[in-house]
């Protein structure tokens, strides 16, 4: 992937985001950049996902909600949100694919948390693997 030139919009933001066994792990939420030393262009150096990532790009009141939310379901103690590092990227096209799969990335445990004690719960909901 290295020396592509992207338009965040168009090819990252809100894209889905596959592992290594084409199982769904996020929708990129947000990306960051890092600017080189030497005053080059910027350069993506992870994809931003989770509630962590969605709350300060939706803004105001709702968006805060939504990171302490993220804070207190994760079990975390920051607002940091789950980043995936771009070098696992190998491929973008209608998904982006990740050369991980989620259990190894170990990311969005406030949405495995809201999967265990309350979706897991409810009559006649189970999980797609089962």
């Amino acid at each position: 992937m290295a020396g592509r030139v992207l338009d965040l919009s168009l090819h990252l933001l809100d894209r889905q985001v596959l592992d290594t066994d084409g199982g769904m792990v996020c929708n990129i939420d947000d990306v960051e950049l890092t600017g080189p030393d030497d005053g080059g262009p910027p350069y993506v150096t992870a994809i931003l996902c989770g509630p962590g990532a969605l709350g300060p790009r939706i803004g105001g009141l709702l968006g805060r909600w939504i990171v302490a939310t993220h804070r207190l379901l994760g079990r975390r103690h920051e607002d940091a949100p789950d980043r995936i590092p771009f070098q696992l990227v190998t491929d973008i096209g209608s998904a982006v694919t990740i050369a991980q799969s989620r259990s190894e990335l170990g990311i969005l445990a406030a949405e495995d948390t809201v999967r265990d004690y309350v979706i897991d719960r409810i009559p006649g909901a189970h999980r797609a693997s089962e």
